[in-house]
């Protein structure tokens, strides 16, 4: 591994960082010019432009293992001061001497650095803040730099219409104008972004705002997460309440490291300010607020609904509605014990326990009895349990209990004393109280817990009008037919997400089939039905696909066998699939288009960056599913959820991707390198110890992190060249895990994983030539060989080759021969023919092929140029073959 570079002086932001962030760290790089600049290696959607891309290049941007932590005194931060935000340079604060600098626009909060010199102005960007040194020390910027800068400025004040914007941000902004700043560029930029900041937030806001109804009196929440802390977040939820005439509301905004609870009353009998000093915050009866640490939103949202019942309703107490005493399994029994118990008494679930009667998890029904059909009876209980469950004690309000069951899906809610187990709270007790006491329970708790809302503003905001459009007529097609439609899977993941996804999955409750012919006609697209799945690819003429299936259920055989099909409703068909943040659909029919619907607490996963799968069996059906798993944790930056991770590490305990194909696991490799953080998600796969259960040899060992972070790095340049080759990502990292192995162990790797005969070739005939190659290369540096050397030299590899060629080389100075290969010399033509030759005189031959190769090497040299520059030194060229002149000299 290369060693770190020592550096005194290290600039850096925030994790997803914005352009303000970026931009703050490129213009305090003018008054530390010898610092070295970090970046956290994450950044929001919008930093995924090109040009931004090509900013972090030109600036020659780092990551901390890049440089060597000892040697560090000075850290400065900009656009923050909370070091809960600034994970990416953890060891730095570690070091006794460290100096901090701060430049920021953000107010101090608990947990804030202390720094020797802390620059803070309450301004709209950060970026303006730094600006104003810049121009107390005279010094001055590129047109880029003003750019970059520019672009901070912009995003952060809205484009200057935010109220945090300064008259210290208009000059700023003017400042760089003079500098150079380019805005067509800007609004090139700018543009893309479908709203500004705070339309956005509001949005959001008014999308997820839901009307719970406590004794007479409707409380609306809504709640939003953002990436960092938004100080207008009052100001919106005021505009909110008046724009939809709101009596009470409480507005809930994860932002970065904490929730922000705003709550405005209108009326007497919630007191707000009571509320939120329960929070540790304060108001008044009609206005208040509070700042939360160390919760998610879901557990503000339950805390919340306590308060509001007990503040407005009568208490109601677990302890009066519990069963008692509890049938339980004990944790060193098996899956098939368990299931016979809750045949036995007819119960859906079991409290699993430890040590006496202490509570270590809950095992479901479906989950024991689909165990059992594989085989996997035998298996101890604690295998399949439920681990991450709720609890509650037996003084506890039954809302909360109310919330565990309906709003988490907790099937049983066990209740303790003293760490005990006394009692339960099933679903069926809870249905019973229902109708018993239907007054008792409020409505947002009755209602089907298929949480709905309308997101037809959000879509048309976030798509484009072609998809729009597309959707629409899908949706009027199904009316039409009589079926309901609904976009599902990925593409709606992606739109809540924020991100580009044109990949448009539609399931049918009805005939997919029918459907799909029918709206091809439509599209006038072509139709590839597949009747044994009932499922239909649609592809329109512009070469866009769009999938078509019919509501199923798809059950297992055996673990790790492809599924079978059965009708379902759209509820089964996306319990089938893999996580839930996977299982969100929208109703595009009218007149419900734009109507989100989902089962299986995929928003919450989606807003709290949970991969959760759906039931414990999950990865013992396809244990490709972990390996997707992976790479959305990697991509999204989410956590694989407890529950789930411990599925994972059982999964491998029992050897079920021994069961599993080379072909499909080979499939989910290449998905997983193509994806946009390949190196992390296969170091993660190493420490599960999946690449050891694939195969021994995968399992790559610290000592070749380095040349598979540059083969990252590498791939990730030649993506921003923008050229029509594709490179074949998977065989270029299949090249780093098998360097230093030897035939035989590259062929076992390429026989297990079902490699096909081509590109088992394409490997061998790569790792044959590089051998040759890195020595031609060493010595054609050491002779500082001309261009059509290289060109020699390097032509015989494939891209793949070229490309790990790149990433292997340790020189600066060959590696930089492959990126001038790469750019300039590939794709070098000449204008002479053979017809040309054959003009000239000269009888057809293999002096043709002497006199073309010639020509070509003295182009690449640059001794010539034009056609007719390239014309006469053919004719040299065959003046000498005849016997007249000699040839031309070749620069060699």
């Amino acid at each position: 591994m290369t060693k770190a570079a020592p550096q005194k002086t290290v600039i850096t932001c925030h994790a997803n960082a914005d352009f303000d962030a970026l931009a703050s760290m490129i213009a305090v790089s003018k008054l530390y010019p010898d610092a070295v600049l970090v970046f956290p290696g994450t950044q929001e959607s919008s930093l995924k432009d090109y040009f931004i891309q090509s900013a972090i290049y030109l600036f020659n941007f780092k990551t901390m293992k890049d440089i060597n932590p000892q040697e560090v005194e000075l850290l400065v931060v900009v656009d923050t001061r909370q070091r809960s935000r600034l994970s990416h340079v953890e060891p730095l604060f570690e070091l006794p001497k460290l100096e901090i600098h701060l430049y920021d626009h953000h107010p101090a909060t608990d947990g804030a650095l202390v720094a020797s010199v802390d620059i803070f102005r309450p301004w709209g960007a950060t970026t303006s803040i730094i600006i104003e040194r810049l121009r107390e020390e005279s010094l001055t910027v590129t047109p880029d730099e003003a750019t970059i800068m520019g672009l901070g400025i912009f995003e952060d004040t809205g484009g200057f219409t935010f109220n945090s914007t300064t008259e210290h941000d208009f000059a700023a902004a003017g400042w760089l104008r003079t500098m150079g700043m380019d805005l067509d560029v800007i609004r090139d930029i700018m543009s893309r972004e479908l709203s500004t900041e705070q339309v956005a937030i509001l949005s959001e806001l008014i999308d997820s705002a839901t009307t719970h109804t406590i004794n007479g009196v409707d409380i609306v929440i809504a709640e939003v997460i953002l990436d960092a802390y938004v100080g207008d977040f009052a100001l919106l939820t005021h505009k909110l309440m008046d724009m939809e005439n709101i009596r009470v509301l409480f507005a809930i905004g994860h932002m970065g490291d904490r929730i922000q609870l705003v709550a405005r009353s209108k009326v007497q009998e919630v007191d707000v300010g009571v509320v939120c000093s329960s929070f540790g915050g304060g108001g008044h009866i009609y206005a208040a607020s509070a700042s939360i640490k160390d919760r998610t939103i879901s557990q503000v949202k339950d805390e919340l609904f306590a308060l509001l019942y007990s503040l407005i309703n009568p208490q109601m107490v677990v302890r009066d509605f519990m069963s008692a005493p509890v049938v339980r399994i004990k944790a060193a029994q098996s899956v098939a014990q368990a299931a016979e118990v809750m045949v036995r008494y007819g119960l859906k679930a079991l409290p699993v326990v430890e040590y006496g009667d202490q509570v270590c998890g809950i095992i479901e029904n479906s989950v024991a009895e689909k165990a059992v059909g594989h085989g996997l009876g035998a298996e101890r209980v604690t295998e399949y349990m439920l681990e991450d469950f709720l609890f509650v004690t037996e003084e506890q309000d039954l809302y909360q209990v109310m919330e565990i069951i309906l709003g988490h899906r907790q099937r049983l809610v066990p209740v303790l004393r003293e760490q005990e187990l006394v009692g339960v709270i099933t679903r069926t007790d809870l249905i019973n109280l229902m109708v018993q006491e239907p007054a008792r329970i409020p409505d947002s708790l009755l209602s089907d817990r298929r949480q709905e809302k309308n997101i037809r503003q959000l879509l048309l905001e976030r798509l484009p009008k072609d998809i729009i459009a597309l959707l629409q007529l899908a949706g009027r097609t199904g009316q039409e037919l009589g079926v309901e439609v609904y976009a599902v899977g990925g593409f709606v993941r992606d739109m809540l997400l924020g991100n580009p996804n044109d990949d448009i999955d539609l399931v049918v409750e009805g005939d997919g089939v029918l459907f799909a012919q029918d709206l091809g006609r439509k599209l006038g697209a072509r139709v590839r039905p597949h009747l044994k799945f009932r499922t239909a690819v649609l592809i329109l003429p512009g070469g866009q696909k769009i999938d078509v299936a019919t509501a199923r259920l798809e059950y297992y055989e055996y673990p790790a066998a492809l599924p079978i099909v059965e009708l379902s409703s759209l509820k089964m068909d996306l319990y089938r699939r893999d996580f839930s943040i996977n299982t969100l659909a929208i109703h595009i029919c009218p007149p419900h288009f734009g109507r989100l619907v989902d089962f299986f607490g995929g928003q919450q996963d989606l807003k709290d960056g949970v991969i959760r799968v759906l039931h414990s069996l999950s990865f013992v059906e396809d244990p490709t599913r972990i390996i997707r798993a992976i790479r959305f944790e990697q991509r999204f930056q989410f956590k694989i959820g407890g529950q789930t991770e411990r599925l994972i590490k059982n999964a491998v305990r029992l050897n079920i991707f021994q069961k599993l194909s080379g072909a499909r696991i080979r499939h989910e490799l290449r998905l997983l390198t193509e994806d946009s953080a390949p190196l992390d998600a296969l170091i993660r796969m190493r420490d599960l110890s999946l690449l050891q259960e694939i195969h021994p040899l995968l399992s790559f060992p610290q000592t070749k992190e380095a040349l598979l972070e540059e083969i990252e790095k590498i791939i990730t340049w030649y993506k921003l060249l923008f050229r029509e080759q594709s490179p074949d990502i998977w065989i270029v990292y299949f090249l780093g895990l098998v360097s230093g192995f030897d035939a035989q162990q590259v062929r076992a790797l390429t026989t297990r994983l079902q490699f096909a005969p081509k590109r088992i070739e394409l490997v061998e005939s790569t790792r044959r030539q590089l051998r040759y190659v890195a020595m031609q290369l060493a010595q054609w540096e050491k002779n500082k060989g001309k261009p059509a050397d290289l060109h020699e030299i390097l032509s015989p590899l494939s891209l793949e080759g070229l490309l790990y060629t790149m990433a292997k080389q340790r020189k600066p100075g060959q590696k930089k021969a492959v990126s001038h290969y790469l750019t300039h010399l590939q794709d070098v033509g000449i204008q002479v023919t053979g017809a040309d030759i054959k003009d000239m005189g000269l009888e057809p031959g293999p002096h043709f092929a002497s006199i073309l190769r010639a020509v070509k090497r003295a182009v690449l040299n640059g001794e010539v140029r034009t056609r007719d520059e390239q014309m006469g030194y053919a004719r040299r060229m065959g003046r000498s073959l005849q016997g007249g002149n000699p040839a031309p000299k070749a620069v060699s």
